[in-house]
């Protein structure tokens, strides 16, 4: 688990799962498997996104941070366009 960003909005967690197919448990390499936690802090609801909507992810964020250095402003309005899609509630415990 890796915290990749963290604003006044959004918190964006990165994890990296390994996983491996039964029969090469003891022989081959393992995989990864993964994805991106995405956090709205004002409407207190999250989504973890994997696969291809996590390669989209990632990929935007690679563009946005290509082409200079973003404000928090411009990361913020990129994530919003998948935070809007969480449900799930943020729980503390």
């Amino acid at each position: 688990m890796h915290m990749l960003y963290n604003s006044d909005s959004f918190i964006v967690v990165q994890f990296d799962v390994p996983t491996a197919e039964r029969h090469e448990i003891a022989q081959g390499p393992q995989l990864n498997r993964g994805g991106f936690e995405i956090v709205d802090k004002f409407a207190r609801k999250e989504i973890f996104i994997e696969g291809a909507l996590a390669e989209s992810f990632q990929q935007g964020v690679q563009a946005i941070m290509d082409e200079g250095e973003p404000s928090e402003d411009e990361l913020d309005a990129f994530i919003e366009r998948y935070a809007l899609m969480g449900q799930q509630p943020v729980v503390m415990h």
